[in-house]
């Protein structure tokens, strides 16, 4: 590669963080003027804290672990997660408006890179759902949770749980892409999502699971990245196998899963980008 050829890739590469910046702020303007987006956004992970804290809590054990509390400082991981993986709506319905009401292809005819569109939406979401995170964790402290291993591990929790949205927004992004209208983007961005966060160890713990399914949800990737984050919390990680490779390395598990996910989904939405907008 001469010198002209790498002097132009790293021309474009700048150009192309420049425009994913600019899309970015746009994303992250339009919520003041949406504010029922917000409201809504910070509803619906308050109201899953309080309807399993004080109406499942006492229900569903934790082994090892008596009592209520347990319950609650088990359940917030579960809650944060469900929270950032359910970021894929966003960025579907999102971007799936964008396609319908034409603005898609008014940035096709603006001098800016194809992958910054979709980029700049994606991590403008990310931001969003930091904020959202923040308000989870004020109604965390409220019912009784508490992390116990120090706040930089928190912070180390919090920051795998944006790499998370991060990579479940790619997949949004995706399905936005191949949908016809925001209507059916906000069905098919959710409704796979549910049997995967049911089945999980986000709100019950999988040794309380039937023998087939604990093998499935243990190496379910919303459970990894709920273990990794009560393993830096300090908060109580019951196991069905504790010797099992989840068990015993949730974080680097976590890692993998997304890792993984970014790297499938983030060209496949930047391709099903460039050919939808082809013509």
């Amino acid at each position: 590669m001469s010198a002209t050829d790498t002097q132009v890739k790293q021309n474009s590469s700048g150009q192309a963080v420049t425009d994913a910046g600019i899309l970015a702020w746009r994303t992250l303007k339009r919520i003041p003027r949406t504010p029922d987006m917000l409201i809504y956004a910070t509803i619906q992970p308050i109201m899953f804290v309080l309807l399993f804290a004080y109406v499942f809590g006492n229900a569903i054990p934790i082994p090892g672990f008596p009592g209520p509390r347990a319950y609650r400082e088990f359940l917030m991981a579960g809650i944060f997660a469900q929270t950032m993986a359910f970021a894929v709506a966003s960025a579907s319905v999102g971007l799936a408006d964008d396609m319908a009401k034409g603005l898609i292809d008014r940035f096709r005819s603006l001098p800016m890179a194809r992958s910054a569109v979709i980029a700049g939406r994606v991590i403008g979401d990310v931001v969003f759902n930091a904020f959202v995170m923040l308000v989870m964790v004020i109604c965390g402290f409220i019912v009784g949770w508490r992390w116990h291993k120090g706040f930089g591990q928190a912070l180390a929790a919090f920051a795998i749980l944006l790499l998370f949205a991060f990579a479940m927004l790619w997949v949004g992004a995706l399905i936005g892409l191949s949908v016809s209208s925001a209507e059916v983007a906000a069905s098919a961005g959710l409704i796979w999502l549910f049997p995967l966060t049911f089945l999980s160890n986000a709100f019950v713990p999988t040794p309380n699971l039937p023998s087939g399914l604990q093998p499935i949800a243990e190496w379910n990737p919303i459970s990894s990245i709920v273990a990794a984050c009560r393993h830096l919390f300090g908060n109580p990680s019951p196991f069905a196998s504790p010797d099992g490779f989840p068990a015993q390395h949730p974080v680097w598990l976590s890692l993998i899963w997304c890792t993984a996910i970014i790297a499938v989904f983030a060209p496949l939405a930047v391709r099903k980008y460039r050919s939808s907008t082809a013509h």
